[in-house]
């Protein structure tokens, strides 16, 4: 009977490292905490850009992938780039911002 506790237990320890093992991160995936961390940071940008009347927020698109942010889309100006910028600059998490938008 102790064998076989022994063997379930050494089981149940391999399937734990293993799934631990399965949410890490690597250079080109990001782990769970990570993911859910920058779904936060995209869903605070996204609102902030939709609350600016200047932004039409559904051309901008936002992605974020281990605090980096990278915007997208297309814009009517210059100010409107660097307050989409900003705006996500100065969000919480954020450790820099890729700027690929573009004007109309």
């Amino acid at each position: 009977m102790k064998n076989l506790l022994s063997i379930f237990s050494a089981f149940f320890l391999a399937l734990i490292l293993l799934t631990g093992a399965g949410c890490a991160s690597t250079p080109t995936q990001e782990g769970t905490g990570e993911y859910v961390d920058d779904s936060v940071v995209t869903t605070k940008i996204k609102a902030q850009l939709f609350d600016e009347p200047d932004l039409k927020s559904l051309e901008i698109h936002v992605e974020t992938f281990k605090g980096v942010v990278m915007l997208s889309g297309f814009v009517n100006s210059h100010d409107n780039i660097n307050k989409a910028v900003a705006i996500a600059r100065a969000t919480t998490g954020v450790k820099s911002v890729k700027n690929e938008m573009r004007l109309r």
